[in-house]
Order: structure tokens, then sequence, then C-alpha cells
């Protein structure tokens, strides 16, 4: 069969990956791709938000299936693009793509449905919110409504801090649009643990769990990127967690999307935060994590075009999702001076190095080809993974295989994994 892939970062070069492994695949093709994709995949020079275009290089080139990879185009509808033209897609509609694209809807259905998250209230413009604040408790958070490339929220101290994160959001629109509606939230404590799942519009099967690491600097400082590192599973996320969380949070989430008519297919990303009382939500993403997806795929045993199609068809609950028992660590090789400003097009070493070597991946998110060798093309870079029999294991492999790269301008966090020996 032909698959289309729909992205251009190291999510969709670690999808690309695992697609590429399952025998019922003969052709990859994606869009637009990057260096590293392009591996596996003939890359199209088409956008990812140019659904038309998208649409009938699928129709032309007899597709068989398309995996949106991306945000953008999920919540922007090129589902329901794909399916008008009678196309075979993974990801969820327009209508169920809300859940990541409006902050302020997916909090307005936990409330409605009692699905634990913090304590909030949303915001149409600037002066309720800045009325609001006078008299909130500190910290508090403060979210852009739309998509915001994994950066639109500001974790504020001080009432002066806030009063310029509202400025800063709704009246400069440092996040554009994202910024029309803003929900102010209570500042929650404890552990972050991510978990994707797949889900079929009634079944929701979850994948094994990852940690996240948002903030450029080490020791969680600087500004929030879209993630400068991962590592899978999270200690953290035990038995009981999980059992409370299927209970309380996933199943619950697919049937409420389904109450109010928003049938969810394809992949839902659960933020969650352990609290003193238990878990709660902490965002909602309708896709695979970048970079979560780069350590939770390669410890995936099933072919994942048999899982995507379960999705599409409603047989979710005919597959055993099954994940290797060892771990992953993944560590963000990016461009100084990300999540700002920073330079491109220095040429990448070290690539071949990967070739070969069991249990160590290297996932493009920013490069392409440039007078016949591999250049940078973005702050973030390069994902470097590597498996271990258990997380120490996999963070030192991982940071040994981050030495074997070199490119101008190289910047990566030194404490990928901290939290795990934390856990002991």
């Amino acid at each position: 069969m032909k698959v289309l892939i729909v992205g251009s970062g190291g999510r969709e070069h670690a999808i690309a990956w695992k697609v590429a492994q399952s025998p019922k695949v003969d052709k990859i093709y994606c869009a637009p791709g990057n260096a590293g994709i392009a591996e596996y995949a003939e890359c199209v020079e088409i956008g990812a938000m140019e659904f038309e275009k998208l649409a009938d290089f699928a129709k032309q080139q007899e597709v068989d299936l398309t995996v949106v990879g991306m945000d953008d185009p999920l919540v922007g509808g090129i589902v329901d693009v794909f399916e008008s033209k009678g196309l075979r897609v993974f990801g969820p509609r327009k209508d169920a793509a809300i859940l990541e694209g409006s902050k302020a809807f997916s909090k307005d259905l936990m409330k409605k449905y009692g699905i634990p998250t913090a304590a909030y209230e949303n915001f149409d413009n600037a002066e309720d919110a800045l009325d609001y604040l006078e008299t909130a408790k500190f910290p508090i958070v403060l979210k852009a409504d739309g998509l915001a490339l994994g950066k639109g929220v500001l974790i504020c101290n001080t009432l002066k801090e806030a009063k310029e994160g509202v400025k800063e959001i709704m009246t400069d629109h440092r996040f554009g649009s994202a910024g029309n509606r803003m929900v102010i939230e209570e500042f929650m404590t404890g552990r972050e643990v991510s978990v994707l799942s797949f889900v079929d519009g009634k079944t929701i099967k979850t994948m094994t769990s990852a940690q996240d690491h948002k903030r450029a600097g080490d020791g969680d400082t600087g500004l929030n990127t879209g993630g400068m590192g991962t590592f899978s599973p999270s200690p953290f996320y035990t038995k009981e967690v999980d059992e409370f969380c299927q209970k309380y949070i996933y199943q619950p989430t697919v049937d409420a999307m389904a109450k109010e008519g928003r049938e969810f297919k394809g992949i839902i990303f659960f933020g969650l935060m352990l609290t003193a009382d238990g878990p709660k939500v902490l965002e909602y993403n309708a896709r695979f994590g970048d970079p979560e997806a780069q350590v939770v795929l390669p410890r995936m045993e099933n072919d994942i075009v048999e899982v995507f199609e379960a999705c599409i068809d409603g047989k979710l609950d005919q597959v055993d999702l099954k994940f290797e028992d060892n771990a992953a660590v993944c560590v963000v090789l990016a461009s100084k001076g990300y999540p700002v400003s920073y330079e491109k097009g220095f040429p990448i070493k070290g690539l071949e190095t990967f070739k070969g070597k069991d249990g160590y991946y290297v996932f493009h998110a920013g490069s392409k080809f440039q007078n016949g060798e591999i250049v940078t093309n973005g702050g973030r870079v390069l994902g470097v993974t590597a498996k271990g029999e258990d997380l120490k294991k996999a963070r030192a492999n991982a940071y040994e295989a981050v030495k074997w790269i070199d490119f101008e301008n190289k910047y990566y966090r030194s404490d990928i994994g901290k939290a795990i020996d934390e856990a002991e």
C-alpha cells in the first residue's frame, strides 16, 4: 500500500520510520518532509496547510492511507477535506480536533463532564482578565486559547508579571490570533507525565508513558519550547495512577467528545499533572507529541499501520497494543538561540554514525539538503534517541550518541531525565 505523511518535523520522521517497518507498505510519501524523512519517503513540495493540493496529490498517486502528524492542519480541517473526496485518512475531523485547537473548549468540556483539571476562567478581552487577576492567587497560569507551537503558556509568580502576560497574549498578540481568547487557571504542582493514546471514536488504547522537558535551559530555566527532550516510561506513572486515569480521565474524555457529537478518531495526547489531590489534565493534544513520539514509537511492538486502520474502522478493541519492557531517552539538538532567534544552513556532520547501530536513532526536526549535504534548517534540528534496559542506561546511551553529531551553534540541555534520579 501507499502511505502519505503530512508534516516535516521529528514527530513525522519517527512516524515515517515506524510506517516503513510495516510489511503492508511499499511506498511512502511525505509532504513537505525533511532531509531525514527522505531516507524512508519521497518528499513532496506541498505545504501541510495546502489541503486541496494534498488531497489532489493523494488521488493522483492512489494513496491508500494519509497520516496527519501536525496540529495546524488537523485543527484546520484537513481530515474533512480528505474524507469529502473519499480518501482514507488518520486523524480527528475539525470538530474533534478542537480538543487541542481551543483550550477554552477543552476546559469547558472537562468541567461539564467532571474530568479532573485545574480551576480556571476563560476571557475574551484583556480588561476582564486584568480585573480577575486583582483577586487571584499566585502563582497563576495564562494560556493563549489557540495553537501557539507549544509556547503559548505563561507561568506568572506576581500580579505584575501576570498583567504583563495579559498584555503579551491579548494586546500585543505575541502568539497571533491564538491570543484572541485566553484561559487563566490555577497553578498546579506535581510531576508532569505525557500519555499518548489511540482512539477509534469509542475505544481508547493508551501507549507507554513519557515525560517532556519544555524549557530551553538546564534546570527548567528559560523560555518554553516545543520540547528539548523526553524519556519513556515515566517512573512516576504507577499502576495506581494508570487505573485512576483510565477510569476518570481517558475513557471519560472519549465518551464526552462522542456525547458532544464530536466523535474523536486519531491520537489524543494527555498532558497530566500528578498532584497531591490525584492526577489532573494539564492539556490535550490531538496528535502525537513531538518529541514524545521519538521515545514512544521506538518502544512500540505493533505494526503501526494496522493500528491506524483499526482506529479508522472502529476496530481498536481488537488490537493488543504492546510496548517493549525497556526505556528510551531523546535529547534534542537545537540551534543556539532557540526559541528566539538562531542561524540556519550549517552542515551536519556524524549522521552516518547511527547506521546499523541497534537501539540508536536520529530523528530530523529541522534539516534540509543544500548543495549535496544535509544542513540545519530550524530551531530544533535533531532528536537523538537511544534505548536501554532501564532509564539510566538509556540516558547514558543518548548522551553518548549526542557526541556523534556536530554542527555549528549546536545546543542541547545536559539534564534531560534528571527526574529519573529523583525517582529512587
